[in-house]
Order: C-alpha cells, then structure tokens, then sequence
C-alpha cells in the first residue's frame, strides 16, 4: 500500500515538475515523425539518456507523449521483465555533487535486462538512445551570451546544467535514434558479464558520435593542438631541413613553423559560431527569397562514425557562408573551411577563423616547411573526425560551368586516408545555385579583361550595399555520398598494403579519378531555375530578344528535353508555367518586356544578356546532348542517323572533358536515343525509321528557328573549341608553347567577341581556352616535347572537321579569318614556360 502510495505521489510531482519546466522549455525534436524509428509494437521499448539529470527525463517523456511513443516513465511489462520505468541513464554525478564528477558503471536495469534475456530466449526489449542537447536547437538562437552556456565537450556539473537550462531551455535539441535489439544483440554467443559492457560500450560511443554530429570531435585546446601539430615526425623532418637549406638554427625553424601554424590553423568558438549564424540569418532574409535545400537527410544518415568532406562547386563568396549555415540549423557540425589567404583579412579572418575557417596560401611551391605544417594540419584534422569543406576548383567560377579540378587539397586527403583509415571518409558533393549573384558586375567586368580586385575591408563595406537588392532564391542540393575507401578498392585494390609514397602512379591516378568523379556529381546535382530556363532560351537567339509566345512555346520545349531526355536521378528541374517563368525573372530585373501591338517583346540588354550566360551556363551540361543533336540536324538539314551519332562520338571526348558529362562510350548511344526520341515527339526533328534519316523541320515551320535556337544552346562551347582547333592549324606544330597557346586564344575571342557577334560574356574566358587545351594534351591530341612546345599530327584536322560539322558555315568563316589574320605569338608568350 505504502509503496503504490509513494509511486503514484511521485508521478503525481514529476507531472507538476515537467509542466514548470516546460513554462520555459521549447523544443525540436528529430525525426518528426516517428514512424522513421520503425518501432516493432509487440516488444517493449526502453529509453536510453546518456547523463543522469531529471530535466532530461522529464523533456524525453514529454516529447514520447507528443509525438506518439510509448512513455519514458510508464512501466514496461512483460512475462520476463518487469519494471516502474522504462529508461535507464547510462553515467551520472555522484550525489549532492554540485561540480562534475562522472561514474559510467553498467546501470542496473541495463544489467537486469541484459539477466533476464539470458533467462528467457523469448524476451527482447528494443533500446532507444535519446540525445537531449540543451542550447543546440538549430535556427533559433538569439543572443552571443546564450553562446557561453551551450552544450561543449566540457563535463558539465548539476549547477551548470541548472544554468544551461534557464539560458537555453528554449533552444533544446531531442534526437530520438534508431532502436537496438536486444535479443539480436546477444544472439553473438557472448557471456552475460560481457554482453552487458559491450553493449555499454557501444551506447557510449553512439552518444559520442551523436555530440560529435551536433558540436563537432573533442579537439584539445588550439595551443595543445599546434604543439601536436609540430611535433609530428615529417614537420620535425622539415624543419631539420629547413634549417639546413637556409643556414639558420633549429630553433629559429621551428619557430618559422609555428608561425606558419598559427597562420594556417583554425580557432573554432562555438559562441561565435552561434552568433554570426544569427548576423546570418537577418542577412539571408535580407537579400534572398528563401533558401531552399534538397536531400540534405544524405548527410545525417552517413554523419555517424564517418569523417565528412564537403565539396560543394564555387559560384560565390556567399557559398561557404551559406553551407555551414546551413549545416549548422539542422543540428549537424559546422565543417572546417579551407579559405584563401586574401580573406584573412583584419577583423574579418578572426571571425572566419573562430567559425572553423582554416587558411591557406594561393602558391606554396617552394616553401616546403609550409607545406609540410599544412599537409599535417589537414592530416590532424581528418584523423580526429572533423567534418571539413573546400572547394575542388580553387576559385569561384566566373563562366557559371564547374571548372576544373585542382588536386591540391584533395591530394592532401587522399593521402592522409590512405596514412590512416582506421575513421571512414566520405565526400560529399554539393551544388548551390542562385537566381542572381552578388558578384555578378565584378564577373563580367573580369571576363572582360578587368583585373580582379583584391579582397579588403572597405571593398567589404562597399558591398553593404547588396542588402537593399534581392538576389532570388537560392538552392543548396546535397549529393549521395562518396566513401573514398570504396573508391580507393575500385581503382587500386591493394591501397591498404601499399606504402605511402605521395609520388607513386596509382596514388596520382586515384587522386585524379576522384577529382574528376566529384566534379561530374556536382553536376549531376544542379536545380533547374526559372532564371536558367530563360537564360538557356533567351539567349539561343540572335539579338537575345523574342516574341513573348514564341519564348514561351521555347521554354516549354527545354522542360519538355529536360524531364524526357534524363541528365541524372538527382536533377531537380521547374515545372513552373513558361508565363510565371519569364515574369519571376523580370522580377529580379534580369530582362525587360517591351509592350508592342503585334505581341510583347521579352528582351536582356548587354549587361542583362551577359548575366544570363552566367546562369545558362550552370545547366548547360543538363541539355549538352540534345542541342549537339539539334546542331547537327538544324546546320545539315538532312543526314543518317549513324553519321550523326559519330560526329557526336567524335566531338564528346572533348566535350565529356569540358563539361564533365557523365556518360561513358557503352552509355553514350542509348543518350544519344534517348535525345533523339524526345526531339522527335517534339516535332523538333522528322525521324526515318525506315531509310534512319534525321530531317530538320521545313523552312517555313515554326519548329525549324525553335531547332536552331536549341542548337545555339551548346555553340558557344564549339567555337571556343574551333578556335583552338583552328589556331593550332594555322600555327603548325611545334610552333606554339601551352602559355603561347593559351594567351593567344584568349587574346584572339576577345578580339573575335569585339568585332563580330560572339558578345556572349564568358566567351574569351582564359581559363576556360585552358581548359580546351588540357583537355586536348589528355586525349594526347597534343603533346608537349623537351623544349615545351606543343606537337601534334593530322588528328587536329580530323578534330576541326568534326567541330566544322555542328556550326554553321558563316561562324566557321569568321573563327578561320580571324585565325589566319592572328599576328605571330610574341616570344615572350613561349619563352616563360620554355624555361620554367
């Protein structure tokens, strides 16, 4: 009597007690829905809370009663098992202990349970590990001082929980996991002693990583991890070396290397982390219409237990800013950003850098002590389990297309996981779009062959500005991961056996492959905007200006090739209609509509039209194989299909290269008719079954100028590539250094884009000639000999005949006079890499 007395007067205080801490408790709880955790309702279900303090209990009860769990503190029943509760805590303070003093011994009811499973084969019970973080709920923290309180690493006494709760109780966190069996868990074969720690041990760890998701890897204080960092035996080795290339002492090498630490490494602050996603916050709902983010669950199923690499494409100084927001207000880790050193500036590289930015130099060739403290530090980081972010081509695309890969970095961590892979490494690819770019009048005027402006703090006053402009919407789309040691067992089985020699073929090889991989999944990642799908129209025809229907019936052709003709599964397109499409775009003043009697006109003047490339640019790729097929058919009119498919194949080398397309020589032919089909039910293309002939449309149709315009989709990227092809001819072989060609390309689109209609922005882009160039040396089209200059043979010719095929003979004539009109390439273009 007494203790059904005492039990109920109990449930009776706890009840009273939750209901006075929820007065000031507000929570978000993960996953919303329960049916996620995949419940089996005939076992009983019982809570696990990592440390003991009653508010915890009380918020996981509450939130069982709320979104439909059993109850943490009613009693579990069953024929085996009994008890009043149905939690257990897994360490807690020892009594009366205002300061943090832990005891993580095995709690009774994990022993009891554990007991009378062995006692009975029928008992289970499904254990459910519950986070409760206080001050971690993401997207609504709302002062820096609430910062000091939040969850750490720290062990945290009774009196500084009282504290957290009264600053934080408004911003907890309750993360409901994944349920364990207890009965597939001992069905191992192990003793009852055993079963009980190993099954503490592995609670203990699942809590671990769950702190490591939300708050980041218990890193030592930074003073402990730059001494680690220079004690390790390759940066001691560099500095012995250090100190015997330039005649100076031990220690003032060793000093050299500290200071390149300190300069390198990152001062992560929780508090300040907390606070500038707050400065965020107001600024992103300043200058966007929202920001929307897709399958970002890809990210929280792989977080546990792996090391992350984000790689997100480049587009803008905002993209690093936004990702770790992003990341940040759905619970997870802020990753560490490797960012150049033109942003360490004053004030700014401090906050960068307690906001988990590490920097690093643009050129460290030549400064091997450097190297060596960075490699380390990158190395220090992926062993400890720090989520990290960079950005595999080095600088933020001016042209809208993904750039190249540069190894460095990804190098780096290649090598580190191959040193030690005892934590699975993954990457994952990320794509961010925007509908309009703060940076966008500095890109064309740098395309134009303006010098890029250096980063400083009163340019970033200057840029104030942008928050009275709106910028659209933004899209952030998170991509499957890519485990690295499944990648490495791909291309080199025996990487795990094999010594690390940073030089070796395989490891260069896979260093590439992987490069490559995660550039070819960005792109499979990109959203189709309403600002792309005008871009990709308006700018097909020749004064970027159109009849407001005809733009109309033009887009709906390009949502149509998009949805028929797949790029990849994780492409999310638009489905808006054309007329909310061109109206949201006039929106963001990117074109302007021209009222006239006979139909409005839609037209982008010269600064709109070069902005526009921009964005058709970033899904340029998505639409590669119809408008190469609409090229050839519109320039050609009438030609077998077999002919069409081998000017394809002949030029796709090239193009697969350029814009990273995904589709190997056995999965090019059904894309190819996969194209061809969807541009037939178009009525873009009259199809032959019986003779496999591909017609254009007749002259007089409305479909024919539609074939065109899809055509002029790709033409950009196939002058770029005819100019290349035609300057080679007109040089020789043997002529031209890769510096020489480089410039003299980039020198002659500028020229061409002057003087002729080929206005679009990125047209004379160095960078993207470089890209044509290596892209040519890779296929060994060209080869570079001893003395730096480029060789090549008859398969040039054959490449520029291909290319001649897919334009139209006017562009042609006027790529091949401005090339045969080119002055000499000066010497001083090819002497420089001659002797470099």
């Amino acid at each position: 009597m007494s203790k059904l007395s005492m039990f109920d007067f109990m449930g009776l205080a706890l009840a009273l007690m939750r209901r006075v801490l929820y007065l000031g408790t507000r929570t978000q709880v993960f996953p919303d829905n329960p049916e996620e955790l995949e419940l089996k309702p005939d076992i009983p279900v019982c809570y696990v809370l990592d440390e003991r303090h009653l508010s915890n209990l009380l918020v996981v009860d509450h939130e069982c009663g709320q979104i439909g769990l059993p109850r943490a503190m009613h009693p579990m029943r069953d024929e085996a098992f009994s008890s009043q509760r149905s939690f257990f805590f897994l360490s807690h303070n020892e009594r009366g202990r205002l300061v943090p003093n832990p005891r993580v011994s095995a709690a009774p009811m994990l022993k009891a349970m554990v007991r009378a499973a062995f006692a009975d084969p029928r008992f289970d019970v499904q254990l459910v590990p519950v986070t409760v973080l206080w001050g971690r709920e993401p997207g609504k923290q709302d002062s820096v001082l609430k910062a000091l309180l939040a969850e750490s690493w720290q062990q945290v006494s009774t009196l500084r929980h009282l504290l957290a709760m009264l600053i934080h109780g408004r911003h907890t966190m309750v993360r409901f996991n994944a349920p364990i069996s207890l009965r597939e868990f001992l069905s191992d074969g192990i003793d009852e002693p055993h079963a009980v720690r190993k099954l503490g041990r592995i609670l203990r760890v699942h809590f671990r990583r769950q702190r490591e998701m939300a708050i980041g890897p218990d890193l030592s204080h930074r003073h402990t991890q730059l001494q680690t960092l220079l004690n390790m035996p390759s940066v001691h080795k560099a500095i012995v070396a250090e100190a015997e290339a330039k005649s100076i002492s031990l220690v003032a090498a060793k000093r050299s290397a500290r200071e390149f630490a300190i300069e390198i490494a990152s001062d992560y602050s929780y508090a300040v982390v907390k606070a500038f996603a707050l400065f965020l916050t107001w600024v992103w709902n300043k200058v966007y219409n929202g920001i929307e983010v897709h399958n970002f669950e890809r990210v929280t199923a792989v977080a546990p237990g792996h090391g992350i690499v984000y790689v997100p494409c480049h587009r803008s100084h905002a993209d690093y800013l936004l990702l770790s927001y992003i990341i940040f207000t759905r619970g997870m880790m802020v990753p560490h950003i490797a960012a150049g050193s033109n942003l360490n500036l004053p004030l700014v590289g401090s906050i960068l850098r307690r906001s988990g930015a590490f920097f690093l130099r643009r050129k460290i060739k030549g400064e091997p002590l450097y190297a060596a403290v960075f490699q380390e530090y990158v190395h220090l980081m992926i062993d400890r389990g720090f989520p990290m972010e960079y950005f595999i081509e080095g600088g933020r695309s001016r042209s809208g297309r993904t750039l190249a890969p540069k190894a460095g970095i990804l190098a780096m961590t290649v090598q580190s996981f191959v040193r030690s892979h005892a934590r699975p490494l993954v990457f994952v690819p990320v794509y961010i779009g925007y509908e309009k770019l703060m940076e966008g009048s500095s890109y064309i005027a740098e395309l134009h062959g303006r010098p890029k402006k250096s980063e400083s703090l009163v340019g970033l006053v200057r840029a104030a500005r942008v928050l009275k402009r709106n910028f659209g919407r933004v899209h952030v789309n998170f991509g499957p991961p890519l485990a690295l040691a499944e990648f490495l067992d791909a291309h080199h089985p025996d990487w795990r056996d094999d010594s690390l020699d940073a030089q070796a073929p395989w490891l260069r090889g896979a260093v590439d492959a992987t490069a490559t991989e995660l550039a070819r999944r960005i792109n499979s990642l990109a959203v189709v905007t309403p600002v792309n799908l005008l871009a990709v129209t308006l700018l097909s025809t020749p004064k970027h200006a159109a009849d407001f229907r005809l733009l109309q019936k033009q887009i709906g052709h390009v949502q149509y090739l998009l949805a028929e003709s797949p790029y990849h599964a994780s492409i999310i397109t638009c489905d808006q209609p054309a007329a909310e499409v061109i109206d949201y775009v006039r929106t963001l003043e990117l074109v302007e509509c021209h009222p006239h009697p006979l139909g409005d006109i839609v037209r982008a003047e010269e600064g709109q039209a070069a902005l526009l490339a921009y964005f058709r640019n970033n899904v340029l790729h998505l639409l590669a194989l119809p408008a190469l097929l609409a090229c050839l058919v519109s320039h050609n009119q009438i030609l077998t299909r077999q002919r069409a498919k081998q000017a394809i194949k002949g030029i796709y080398g090239l193009l697969r290269a350029e814009l990273f397309l995904p589709w190997d020589a056995a999965e090019l032919d059904v894309a190819i008719d996969q194209a061809e089909a969807a541009l037939t039910r178009r009525g873009l293309i009259v199809a032959d079954c019986q003779s496999e002939l591909l017609r254009a449309p007749p002259p007089n149709s409305e479909a024919n100028p539609e074939l065109r315009q899809l055509g002029n989709i790709i033409r950009p990227t196939l002058e770029r590539q005819f100019l290349t092809l035609a300057l080679l001819q007109h040089h020789g072989s043997g002529r031209l250094t890769r510096a020489g060609l480089e410039e003299a390309t980039h020198l002659l689109a500028q020229r061409l884009a002057m003087l002729h209609e080929f206005n679009v922005a990125e047209f004379p882009e160095k960078l993207l000639f470089a890209n044509v160039i290596r892209n040519l040396i890779d296929a060994e089209i060209l080869q570079t000999d001893a003395s730096g200059l480029l060789q090549f043979d008859e398969r040039i010719t054959r490449a520029a005949e291909q290319t001649e095929l897919l334009l139209a003979a006017d562009v042609r004539h006027s790529i091949q006079l401005i090339a045969r009109a080119a002055a000499p390439v000066p010497e001083s273009l090819s002497h420089e890499e001659k002797h470099s």
